[in-house]
């Protein structure tokens, strides 16, 4: 069974060029950089049986590259989704809209927990 051992969230922004995935991107990246994953060397686990659940919040979800999202993790099996959040900030004259996008990454791994127990 897959338990999740990671969540981390992130925020990013795209200032003047419109692009939900670049915002997307800059999220994610926000994200992970919190974390330093040493289980997976200290734990001798495999990096690829992981799972990675990432959930990109952005006005206009249909807009988003997951591909593009996903290849900016660095390990494990990337689902990249899309959902209504983030913001769109117009800019007081209105001649440009900041895109704000946020991220949560969630980390699932094949756990077996008869190998581990709570120390006392």
């Amino acid at each position: 069974m897959d338990h999740r051992i990671i969540l981390e969230t992130g925020i990013g922004t795209d200032l003047y060029g419109y692009d939900y995935t670049k915002a997307a991107i800059r999220a994610v990246n926000d994200a992970i950089r919190h974390s330093s994953l040493t289980l997976f060397t200290e734990l001798s686990l495999n990096p690829a049986e992981m799972t990675v659940k990432v959930t990109i919040g952005i006005q206009e979800p249909s807009s988003l590259d997951t591909k593009r999202v996903a290849a900016e993790l660095p390990r494990g099996n990337a689902k990249v989704t899309a959902a209504k959040g983030g913001q769109n900030i117009l800019s007081a004259d209105g001649s440009s809209t900041t895109i704000v996008a946020t991220a949560a990454i969630e980390a699932y791994y094949p756990i077996n927990q008869s190998a581990y127990k709570l120390s006392d």
